[in-house]
């Protein structure tokens, strides 16, 4: 905590200093929590920018421009005075002497800290499959895989011989949660609509799109009947959804697929598919902070490398220290019912980041803090 000691006889004492890893959804609805409090905030976040995810595939696929989905972090709290927003990228943290470190060269000294730093893809420990198949968790994510597309559909265009110019017009999406199922049905509705009557020498609407999930169904996260309406609305799309099929290979010309045994469909247990446009959204693995702070403090992580943390979403042994979102191995509390992981999607991790800045307060004013809760509206 800050030194008492260091204050002249009458100066008021300095406020607590609170600073924010990440302005994601649990980092910024932290921030909110705290703004205009007896507290001094600062943000640390290593773009300019406050990230829509759930919408990203929009540019992924120019249907939204960036703008649309990213809000400057500055302009966000620039009528918060007790907030600070910091451009930096954090490379250590030092919890005994309360301190981050910037790779800029800064050190922050906190009374509490608050990382919410996300997540990042996971490609199962074959990272040499992500030059061939990028995630989509940035805006440079966005607009790489927008310049793979629209540039598939150009060289198509120019391609003479028929077998090269199908691997052209076929769009791999591989996984199908949320990200997968979206961009799958967003990239069949630009071939068969918003690309129409473009070119002259191939009908758009010739591709094929393709979505590939390992499981047993589209949308596992969602009740079962929910699962089976997203895939019939995608196969009215056109677009050919294959299920129990586990990616065994990646390379520039295309993927191998292996089925799961009783798999319908299967002609064979393993078969190839011809692309050059290949989008990865088979999974997610906890952001590299995550190893920073268990070396920090001694927490736990789990296999995807989220911190474990107490019901209070504070870590043990470090109470001044709080781990939101994605990066948090984090159970719901629910007076009467066993604790339930939290889902990893953004209302989970907006309501993180309120219950973490409500503890921050509370133990300042020497009050119990509140387990976290999560609440499926």
């Amino acid at each position: 905590m800050s030194d008492p000691s260091s204050k002249l006889p009458g100066e008021p004492a300095p406020r607590p200093r609170v600073v924010i890893v990440g302005c994601g959804f649990g980092g910024l609805e932290a921030a909110r929590k705290l703004s205009g409090r007896e507290v001094d905030v600062t943000v640390v976040e290593k773009t300019n920018h406050h990230l829509f995810q759930p919408l990203l595939y929009q540019v992924a696929t120019a249907g939204l421009a960036a703008p649309s989905i990213a809000a400057p972090a500055r302009q966000l709290f620039r009528g918060e005075e007790n907030i600070t927003t910091l451009l930096g990228e954090v490379t250590a943290i030092d919890a005994a002497a309360r301190r981050v470190h910037l790779a800029e060269g800064l050190a922050l000294p906190y009374d509490h800290l608050i990382v919410a730093a996300g997540a990042t893809h996971s490609y199962f420990g074959n990272d040499q499959w992500a030059p061939l198949a990028p995630g989509l968790k940035t805006l440079a994510d966005a607009f790489d895989i927008r310049r793979r597309v629209l540039m598939a559909f150009e060289m198509a265009e120019l391609e003479a011989d028929p077998v090269r110019r199908k691997a052209w017009m076929t769009f791999v999406v591989i996984g199908a949660g949320p990200t997968g199922v979206e961009m799958a049905g967003t990239l069949a509705e630009i071939a068969r609509h918003t690309l129409s009557g473009e070119f002259r020498h191939i009908a758009p609407a010739d591709a094929e799109v393709l979505l590939v999930e390992g499981g047993p169904r589209v949308l596992q996260a969602m009740p079962e009947s929910l699962s089976q309406r997203a895939k019939e609305q995608l196969e009215k799309l056109g677009v050919q959804v294959r299920l129990n099929a586990m990616v065994t290979h990646i390379d520039a010309s295309g993927l191998e697929v292996k089925l799961a045994s009783g798999a319908d469909g299967a002609g064979a247990t393993s078969y190839r598919i011809d692309s050059n446009c290949i989008v990865w959204a088979a999974g997610v693995a906890a952001s590299p902070l995550g190893r920073l702070v268990a070396a920090a403090t001694g927490a736990e992580t789990d296999r995807p490398g989220r911190v474990k943390v107490e019901p209070d979403l504070s870590l043990p042994g470090h109470p001044e220290i709080s781990v939101v979102g994605d990066l948090a191995a984090a159970m719901s509390h629910v007076p009467g019912q066993p604790p339930r992981p939290v889902p990893g999607v953004s209302p989970g991790a907006k309501q993180m980041g309120r219950t973490a800045a409500e503890n921050v307060l509370r133990r300042i004013a020497g009050q119990p803090t509140l387990p976290f809760r999560y609440r499926d509206y």
